[in-house]
């Protein structure tokens, strides 16, 4: 009698016959099968096929084949964990902002005493993860952040210093002090990896805005999470 065979589905049919002689003992699991399944719906798969997720999200590419991740739920920090283990990042992950100053009025008394540099206008705010009050933006999740300032003393002969504020702690700095223009701008920019709920704000630190700063913007987005 020849050996029986030991794939996987073979035992569906043949066990009761078998078990009644003693021949086949119960199986551990058709795990075999489950690779088989996944296997051939890959191959199923047109090449690229562009095929989104019900969340909007984008494709998987295996190999030059879509896995599309229906049975999903968003986590906290904008990804999405399906029931297969698999993480993705939605739509709702994108963060960017960019803030300017409107008005050249004089600084204000808060402003005056904590030296931080403050906008009046949000022209982006993907996320709402900047706070035009405080002027303060605060990381939603871990990443690698992009950030840029430029901003402007107007009719003032002083040297200033601004820096870019990490956690209340100075990152960069930039200096603006020709006397002989009406206008001049400290620039500067920088790439950063931020840990969720860092925070980050321009503050004053050398000399005065007291012509005011009109025209000064401030702009930051997610280049990538980690």
């Amino acid at each position: 009698m020849p050996a029986p065979r030991r794939d996987c589905c073979w035992p569906l049919l043949t066990m009761p016959r078998l078990r009644r002689r003693g021949a086949l003992r119960e199986p551990a699991g058709c795990c075999y099968c489950l690779v088989a399944a996944l296997a051939l719906l890959l191959l199923l798969l047109p090449a690229g096929c562009p095929v989104r997720a019900q969340n909007d999200t984008e494709p998987i590419v295996l190999e030059g084949k879509c896995l599309v991740v229906c049975d999903s739920s968003p986590s906290a920090d904008g990804a999405v964990t399906s029931s297969l283990g698999i993480s993705v990042r939605s739509g709702s992950a994108k963060v960017a902002f960019s803030a300017i100053r409107s008005t050249n009025h004089e600084p204000s008394e808060m402003s005056n005493r904590t030296m931080t540099i403050y906008f009046d206008q949000v022209l982006v705010n993907i996320g709402n993860h900047f706070d035009l009050a405080s002027s303060i933006f605060v990381a939603p999740r871990k990443g690698i952040y992009s950030f840029s300032f430029h901003v402007v003393k107007v009719y003032n002969r002083q040297t200033i210093q601004v820096s870019l504020m990490q956690n209340g702690y100075p990152v960069i700095s930039a200096f603006a002090g020709d006397q002989d223009v009406t206008r001049e701008a400290a620039s500067n920019g920088v790439l950063l990896h931020m840990e969720r709920e860092d925070k980050v704000h321009l503050k004053l630190e050398r000399g005065n805005l007291m012509g005011g700063w009109k025209y000064s913007t401030f702009s930051g987005f997610l280049v990538f999470p980690l």
